[in-house]
């Protein structure tokens, strides 16, 4: 087989981790999280922290066993290598039918509030616009994949200044102003509807900090890994963290507390804050900007959800394996993408519902999926301890345990949020697994992608 070549150094792959990590998230979650931490802005800060620290220390933690599978890449291997290839199946299968497709549903939902916000027509057309985006972010990652991988790239560069124009010279203006230091000494006096509290501003930051997994796909072509991927991971992390902290007492010079909750979980405290800044022009050119940086997301989504049943079955595991390995005559897993899209779209109707009161309240699929990803972490973590007896101190217990602590936490805030919802979302999935481990079959042999002639 033949071995990817060492090509990253310790920079390039601290600048991956940051253009993987940061996206959409921390634009929608600014005012939600402030909401849940109860329109405190101090309190809305060190939910920031928290959540950079789980990330950091769940980073730590698998790299630890990304190292000792150097030859295997992506979060299902490393899994697989560690609890066993049953559990990874479902994990897997976690990924394929929960995660993506929420997460793609919830990206068009996205692009479709800030384009609606910049077109300006009469009337609310961001369902119309969503549904634009999510049919075109298929399409183009089934039928023109080369295409999709060179907007990927664009994106990732692109979709960094908006964060840094409005951290910088919102914190400038908010400081000579006095908006800032007012932000931090009254607290709004906008209620959330939701559960509040430091838990539950801990569990928004979730959706911000998501897609450091990603990033250790890296690793068979890192140089010097064993010394650079802990480091890279760790690096990318606290640049993230400072990113974000700094971007949203950016926001507090020129956004106040109660403008911010009142814009909670969409786009429009970014673009509130862009047009107040810079005007209306450049404003909606950083609008634009985040616009960019939404669809950049939705399309990393997207290309990696149109391959998971592929990823799967590739395997010689779960349902028509021979189907969904069958890659066609350009050589892309339609079948998988064909799976991949309706399964988004289901979520996507009921990320719709919460707006049409059709559950009695928000479910907030895009925080909740994150949340039940770091649940299923704890296997990983939880095996660290027990089996790899080689490590020192730090790598065998601190890390996994405080690993593990925050997994819980992030459970407990996002439990608290909303009960009900957290209740209602827990039986969807679990009917997900079931089918899931009905369809699960022993492995015999990895079956050979195939195109057609």
């Amino acid at each position: 087989m033949k071995v990817p070549t060492k090509k990253f150094g310790i920079f390039t792959a601290i600048a991956m981790v940051v253009g993987i990590v940061i996206g959409s998230g921390v634009f929608k979650s600014a005012g939600d999280v402030l909401a849940r931490a109860g329109g405190s802005l101090p309190t809305a800060i060190l939910a920031w922290l928290i959540g950079g620290g789980i990330i950091i220390f769940s980073t730590l933690a698998f790299s630890i066993v990304a190292l000792k599978q150097a030859k295997k890449s992506g979060i299902i291997d490393f899994v697989e290598e560690v609890v066993g290839e049953k559990t990874a199946y479902l994990v897997g299968w976690f990924i394929n039918f929960v995660y993506f497709p929420i997460l793609v549903g919830v990206l068009s939902w996205l692009a479709g509030s800030i384009t609606n916000t910049l077109v300006g027509l009469d009337g609310d057309y961001t369902w119309g616009f969503a549904i634009i985006y999510f049919i075109g972010s298929y399409a183009l990652n089934i039928f023109g994949p080369v295409f999709a991988g060179r907007w990927q790239v664009s994106a990732t560069g692109i979709k960094l200044v908006p964060l840094i124009l409005i951290a910088v010279v919102g914190l400038v203006v908010g400081l000579v102003n006095g908006t800032t230091i007012e932000s931090f000494t009254i607290p709004a006096t906008v209620v959330s509807s939701a559960g509040t509290g430091l838990a539950a501003a801990v569990a928004v930051t979730a959706f911000a900090y998501d897609g450091w997994i990603t990033a250790l796909a890296i690793t068979q072509e890192l140089k010097d890994p064993k010394r650079n991927l802990s480091r890279a991971l760790l690096g990318g992390a606290l640049i993230v963290v400072f990113c974000y902290v700094l971007f949203f007492i950016g926001l507090s010079g020129v956004i106040t507390n109660n403008e911010a909750i009142g814009l909670a979980g969409s786009l429009d405290t970014s673009v509130l804050a862009a047009s107040r800044l810079f005007g209306n022009f450049f404003g909606s050119v950083v609008s634009v900007l985040i616009l960019v940086s939404v669809l950049g997301t939705l399309n990393g989504l997207t290309l990696g959800a149109v391959r998971g049943m592929y990823q799967i079955s590739v395997k010689g595991v779960g349902p028509a394996p021979e189907l969904f390995t069958n890659l066609g005559k350009k050589d892309q897993p339609y079948a998988s993408g064909l799976l991949s899209f309706v399964l988004a779209f289901f979520w996507g109707i009921i990320w719709y519902g919460n707006f049409q009161g059709f559950w009695g309240g928000f479910m907030d699929t895009s925080v909740l999926t994150i949340v039940f990803l770091y649940a299923s972490f704890i296997l990983v973590y939880f095996n660290i301890v027990k089996n790899f007896t080689e490590l020192n101190i730090f790598k065998r217990y601190i890390v996994p345990s405080i690993a593990t602590i925050g997994a819980l936490y992030l459970i407990y805030g996002a439990f608290v949020s909303d009960p009900r919802m957290f209740v209602y979302f827990s039986i969807i999935v679990i009917i997900f697994l079931l089918v899931g481990l009905l369809t699960y079959k022993q492995k015999t042999i990895v079956v050979e992608a195939k195109s057609e002639v």
